[in-house]
């Protein structure tokens, strides 16, 4: 299985609209060299943009939307488009994920459960979301997370236990922790013997130096892509059978206790 992270910069000055184009030919420049295709969190506007959330949230089937299905289908590959500033009909902002086919139907829709920032920016301008996502492809199931959901192991349990073979996870990770972006990355392989693929943003978002370093990780935490800190595109062939054949040489996902059952009275 060929994958491709496109690691785009947001640049400023930089129209939403003007991006969607320039990221769709990116997409369409994938055809016939990736079966699935990643894109980085919050593109359309940084992620650390956080006064334009408001401004630039589309309705789930917005712009974006329609932009990168097409994408997909004119490209013939699955694309997880990244995430975008979704409003839900009730008004609630969400930082949303989207999962595309290779006819352009949309896959899933994942919202961000773990939000960033403490007591401002994405934490207190955007609501959490509640479902975890899997997508099946005919390769592999993916486990869907986005960004600081990096940061808590439970969640990616709860996607392996959900059958995810390989994790996805969308970022716009800052340049001053960039150390814990790999250093997570690669423990979210090894514990649940999966493939990471994680793809991060370059430039600079609002002022904050974006990580860029996109990295494909396999299960036994071994990087076997790293992009640098320019915008790139990333590709990398990996096996999706690995993970079976690890799993099974090295069982250590049969020896857990806790988060099995209820704890005995």
């Amino acid at each position: 299985m060929r994958a491709s992270l496109i690691q785009i910069a947001v640049n400023e000055g930089e129209s939403a609209e003007a991006r969607r184009r320039r990221v769709a030919s990116l997409v369409r420049d994938q055809a016939g060299a990736a079966d699935l295709v990643v894109l980085p969190e919050l593109w359309t506007t940084g992620a650390f943009a956080f006064e334009e959330f408001g401004t630039a949230a589309e309705p789930l089937q917005g712009p974006t939307y329609e932009a990168m299905a097409k994408a997909a289908s004119d490209a013939g590959v699955w694309l997880h488009a990244g995430s975008v500033p979704e409003r839900d009909p009730d008004g609630t902002l969400y930082n949303t994920s989207l999962v595309f086919s290779p006819t352009g139907d949309l896959a899933a829709a994942y919202r961000k459960i773990h939000r960033f920032g403490f007591d401002k920016g994405e934490a207190v301008l955007m609501g959490a979301g509640r479902e975890l996502v899997t997508v099946r492809l005919p390769e592999t199931t993916l486990g869907v997370a986005t960004c600081y959901d990096l940061r808590f192991p439970e969640l990616f349990r709860g996607l392996v236990d959900a059958g995810a073979e390989t994790l996805v996870v969308p970022a716009g990770w800052p340049e001053r922790r960039r150390s814990h972006w790999t250093l997570l990355a690669q423990a979210r392989a090894v514990e649940n013997q999966a493939f990471v693929l994680a793809c991060g943003t370059a430039g600079t978002h609002a002022g904050v130096p974006q990580a860029g370093h996109s990295i494909v990780v396999d299960p036994w935490g071994e990087v076997l892509a790293r992009a640098g800190a320019e915008e790139e595109v990333l590709t990398v062939e990996f096996d999706p059978a690995k993970v079976v054949r690890t799993r099974e040489q090295f069982p250590a996902l049969k020896d857990r206790v806790l988060g099995l059952e209820a704890p005995r009275r």
